[in-house]
């Protein structure tokens, strides 16, 4: 299984691809999802496609919106610049985006956006023979068995994707109105507002005596917010059902959250296929704990199983760990060079994300690169400091501490 990562922009991509995905998609300036993600344009698209492909990596572009007429022509356009970039598919969202895609660009792959709500194999045959469709990104309201159903119906020409970590929404797959009436920002043109995370208090006029039931802390009532999606403890459920993509979600989080939920699928992907299901099972428990490190709602498996429980209710982020720095220098000498993101002290435990797994040692000297002076902590983010602990770190590991605050405001 294709193990396919969000790259919202350079440094996001770079984590994907060393931590571990096989695949990654990313959005260009207009008419994707993500409007807010740093995307790329084109002189950034064609180096990020030619890094990926160096190291074997497929590139998807997003241009996923719903499209009006006058959005045709630019999609159109974004689809052969994308082309000649070489990137290796495009994901749109409706069958006259798809036409445009395969006419502007017909070198490059279509693969059809959970956006489309593909739920039935008429649907999503029709996009493969019709359109020239190469994969179907399947609709999130599909339970494992449907998934199956569907693969046994199509023919394995047909590639299926699906969601497996990441936010949800509590609008049918995406398809939702409510940014747009309460901020004027559509979700469906890449300006989601996410304001089913805001707090509310709901009341139903014509129906007394039904109550929602709610569960209200401190901060409030979340009603309409999602539990965020976790499947890793079922990968090897999704391999029987047929599913030949596996989609993290998360174009506008940091490339800290990318290399930690990557790098947690992919030894839970290897150890399955090199050691099988009992191995994989024994490792479950550490690797959930892995995902707790980066920030996320409480996990849910969504509708895989049936109706998602809890639908909805989840509160804010929490992790269990901070992060705290990039190693900019292979270790040397016993030192380590880090750029500081997050603040941390002499005698901390900290840990060493690297694509083999966490490596934990304690920071027994630190001193400031520019003045050569031994430090007990560093509160500036940038700031780059020489570790002295013994670790064999290499450029583009990453480095986390003790999550101070216990929980976060804003997810990284």
């Amino acid at each position: 299984m294709e193990l396919l990562a969000p790259a919202g922009g350079r440094e996001q991509l770079e984590a994907a691809v060393r931590f571990g995905a096989n695949a990654v998609y990313g959005g260009m300036p207009r008419y994707g999802l993500r409007q807010s993600a740093t995307n790329f344009d084109p002189d950034g698209l064609a180096q990020a496609v030619a890094f990926a492909h160096a190291h074997g990596v497929r590139f998807y572009v997003t241009l996923n919106i719903l499209p009006t007429d006058d959005d045709l022509p630019g999609l159109s356009s974004s689809a052969r610049l994308a082309q000649d970039a070489g990137v290796d598919a495009a994901i749109v969202s409706d069958v006259g985006a798809a036409l445009a895609v395969r006419e502007a660009a017909p070198r490059l792959d279509v693969h059809i956006s959970t956006q489309a709500n593909v739920l039935n194999a008429p649907t999503a045959l029709h996009f493969h023979r019709a359109l020239g469709a190469k994969r179907v990104i399947l609709s999130r309201e599909l339970s494992l068995e449907g998934i199956a159903a569907l693969r046994d119906a199509l023919p394995q020409s047909l590639e299926l994707e699906t969601f497996v970590h990441g936010a949800m929404c509590v609008a049918y797959s995406g398809r939702c109105l409510l940014s747009a009436a309460l901020a004027g920002r559509s979700g469906n043109r890449g300006e989601c507002a996410q304001p089913c995370r805001w707090r509310y208090h709901l009341v139903e006029q014509q129906r007394p005596g039904e109550y929602w039931p709610i569960q209200e802390d401190a901060r409030g009532a979340y009603l309409l917010s999602a539990y965020d999606l976790c499947m890793l403890p079922h990968l090897p459920r999704l391999k029987e059902a047929g599913v030949s993509s596996l989609k993290i979600e998360g174009r506008m989080k940091t490339a800290y959250y990318v290399a930690t939920v990557v790098g947690a699928y992919r030894r839970a992907l290897d150890l399955l296929e090199a050691q099988g299901e009992a191995a994989f099972e024994a490792a479950v428990p550490q690797l959930m704990q892995e995902l707790d490190k980066a920030s996320h709602r409480p996990f849910g498996t969504g509708f895989f199983f049936g109706t998602a429980q809890p639908a909805a209710g989840a509160e804010g982020f929490s992790q269990s760990m901070e992060y705290v720095g990039d190693v900019v220098e292979a270790t040397r000498d016993g030192e380590t060079l880090v750029r500081l993101k997050n603040r941390f002290y002499v005698g901390d435990t900290l840990e060493l994300l690297t694509p083999s797994g966490p490596r934990a040692f304690e920071v027994v000297r630190m001193r400031d690169e520019r003045t050569g002076q031994d430090i007990a902590t560093a509160g500036v983010a940038g700031t780059l400091v020489r570790l002295d602990a013994a670790i064999d770190a290499a450029p583009g590991d990453l480095l986390r501490g003790p999550n101070r605050n216990h929980c976060c405001a804003a997810q990284s």
